[in-house]
């Protein structure tokens, strides 16, 4: 229950910080930390606007992507205190639920009729089926080498002690950085800031969508960033007390929101037709991982 509080609490700021990241980075003022929550609490306020073209998919799709999100946020633990949901496999549901929510986030898009929007669509579902097994080797590579299967036994289970768990733990981070600018249309993969529809790929999903569905689609973002920002949190938390953890689970997610800034401030979108190399390259990434925790279980000899 802690967890999950403390995800939806720091999703409230987390783009807030990452784009006075970004402003401070650029030589600019730029709006305060709560200006992003300030515009969709506008957005609840409003009503939506269905097109013609639109079936019951599109009405419903966008409470069922944001419900997605928060089932999976009930799976993370925090430290020594399990998630609301917490049982040996869990990081499979994790993943699948978000699947859900994704895949009418996908279909809602194709519900419209616009050929930019189906473009969009593709895209996004080619880059979330790439990025899966780099998800997957990872935690099946964590679960290897602390023999356990659920969130919350592989961190309490997971400890910094040699070389190669050091090693183990940077690239961890790293791929779970990476996904998440995937998984939310990022850099390097995408640019939340265009508005040209050919190079777009979540920002042209969504076009059709407006008022409480859109603000439920833009906290979904900040959500998922807080969500991946746990997951990291929780492999450097270990079994601390409380009274640490929580301060140190805060610091981690700000540290990951000013990160996020940062990438998006130095980094430069790649060419459309390169992105799935890079996205290849993060499972090739995860099984260096798989192979280091084969030479840490001494697999090798």
């Amino acid at each position: 229950m802690v967890s999950f509080v403390l995800i939806v609490l720091i999703s409230l700021v987390f783009s807030g910080i990452v784009i006075r990241t970004k402003s401070i980075a650029s030589g600019r003022k730029g709006p305060g930390i709560w200006q992003p929550m300030k515009d969709i609490f506008k957005l609840f306020k409003k009503g939506a606007v269905y097109s013609e073209t639109t079936s019951i998919i599109f009405q419903i799709a966008p409470s069922i992507y944001f419900a997605s999100v928060l089932m999976a946020i009930m799976v993370i633990p925090l430290g020594n205190s399990k998630g609301l949901i917490s049982f040996a496999g869990d990081f499979v549901f994790f993943a699948y639920v978000l699947a859900v929510g994704k895949f009418f986030n996908i279909i809602s898009a194709l519900d419209t009729g616009s050929s930019f929007e189906g473009m969009g669509a593709s895209r996004e579902a080619l880059f979330s089926m790439l990025a899966e097994p780099a998800f997957f080797i990872l935690m099946g590579s964590l679960g290897l080498l602390t023999g356990y299967t659920s969130f919350h036994e592989i961190f309490m289970a997971f400890h910094f002690g040699s070389y190669v768990s050091y090693a183990l733990g940077v690239i961890a981070t790293f791929i779970l950085i990476m996904i998440c600018m995937i998984e939310n249309s990022r850099m390097p993969v995408d640019d939340p800031k265009t508005h040209l529809e050919l190079t777009m790929i979540h920002e042209v999903m969504i076009l059709d969508n407006s008022g409480f569905d859109l603000g439920l689609i833009m906290h979904a973002i900040n959500l998922k960033f807080a969500m991946y920002g746990a997951l990291i949190a929780n492999m450097f938390l270990g079994d601390a007390p409380m009274y640490l953890t929580i301060p140190l689970f805060l610091s981690i997610q700000v540290l990951f929101a000013v990160v996020v800034g940062i990438l998006e401030s130095f980094s430069a979108r790649f060419r459309m037709n390169h992105n799935a190399q890079f996205i290849l390259v993060l499972s090739s990434l995860s099984l260096l991982m798989f192979f280091g925790v084969l030479m840490v279980l001494g697999k090798f000899n």
